[in-house]
C-alpha cells in the first residue's frame, strides 16, 4: 500500500482542552490545529504533508539544522499555548500518524500510561535549575604566569593544581546537592539531568547539577522566591533557572 499524501501531526495529549485554544494557535505549515478525542483525552493534531514528514523524507530533513529548528519552534509553540490551559503531555517531535483512526489506536493503546501522566502534572509547571561551577580565572592565569623552576616543582605546581580543584569541585558538588534538596522540598517531583555541553546549554563553567522541578502553581511564587535566596546565598557556585515551562521532563511519552 503507497504511503498517504498527509498525515497527522501529533503535538500533545491534553484533557479537559477547549476546543477554541487550538483556533488561535498556529500549527506547521499554517494548517488549521484539531483536536481527535477518546474518552475524556484528546489529540492535538495537524495535517502535514508526508513528502516532507514520511520515514525516509524525515530522515534527511531532520538533519537540516534551519529545517529542525522551525519545527521544534512551532511545536514548542503548539506545547506552551495548550499546556497553560489543561493538563498536558508533549508528544515526541515529529511523531506522525497516517489519518484519525491511526491516532485515535494510539491514544487507546496509551490510556492508561497517559491518564497517569496527566494526573501528575496537572496544576504544575516544570522549572529548570543548573548549579555551575564557575572557572577560576585568576587562580588559572597565575599558575600559566608563573614558570617552574625545574621538573619538579612543575609537578609540585601540577599537584597542588588539581587538589585545588577537586577540593572546589567537592565543594560545588555539596552545594548543588543542598540547592536541589531544597528546592524539591517545594516541588512534586524532581529529576537530574545528565550535565550539558558548554556549547549547549551558552554557561561557563562546570556544570553541577542539572535538574527538572515539578512545581505546584500555586507555590510558583514561593519556589521563585526561594530560587532567589539559593542565587544570593550561592556562595562560590552560579544557579541558573529557568521556567516557568510546560512539563517535558514528567509528561514525555515514548510515542513508538
Amino acid at each position: 500500500m503507497s504511503e498517504p499524501e498527509t498525515g497527522r501531526y501529533l503535538y500533545a495529549v491534553c484533557r479537559g482542552l477547549d476546543p477554541a485554544v487550538v483556533r488561535e494557535v498556529t500549527a506547521l505549515y499554517a494548517a488549521p490545529l484539531e483536536l481527535v478525542a477518546h474518552q475524556d483525552l484528546a489529540a492535538v493534531v495537524s495535517t502535514v504533508p508526508m513528502a516532507v514528514f514520511g520515514e525516509e523524507a524525515l530522515r534527511r530533513n531532520l538533519e537540516d539544522m534551519t529545517w529542525l529548528e522551525d519545527v521544534v519552534r512551532l511545536h514548542d509553540d503548539v506545547v506552551r499555548a495548550v499546556a497553560v490551559r489543561a493538563p498536558t503531555a508533549p508528544m515526541r517531535l515529529a511523531t506522525v500518524c497516517f489519518d484519525d483512526a491511526a491516532v485515535r489506536a494510539r491514544l487507546r493503546a496509551m490510556y492508561i500510561d497517559l491518564s497517569h501522566v496527566l494526573d501528575r502534572v496537572e496544576g504544575c509547571s516544570e522549572w529548570s535549575v543548573k548549579v555551575l561551577a564557575p572557572p577560576d580565572e585568576l587562580a588559572e592565569a597565575q599558575v600559566a604566569a608563573a614558570a617552574p623552576s625545574s621538573g619538579a616543582d612543575y609537578l609540585r605546581r601540577k599537584q597542588t593544581e588539581a587538589r585545588r580543584r577537586a577540593t572546589r569541585d567537592d565543594s560545588a558538588a555539596d552545594a548543588a546537592a543542598r540547592i536541589h534538596d531544597e528546592l524539591a522540598r517545594l516541588s512534586r517531583a524532581s529529576r537530574r539531568l545528565p550535565p550539558q555541553d558548554p556549547r549547549l546549554s551558552g554557561l561557563r563553567g562546570t556544570m553541577v547539577l542539572n535538574a527538572a522541578f515539578l512545581v505546584p502553581d500555586a507555590d510558583r511564587a514561593s519556589f521563585a522566591t526561594l530560587l532567589d535566596q539559593l542565587r544570593a546565598d550561592g556562595g562560590e557556585v552560579v544557579v541558573d533557572a529557568r521556567g516557568p515551562w510546560p512539563p517535558y521532563s514528567f509528561a514525555m511519552l515514548d510515542a513508538r
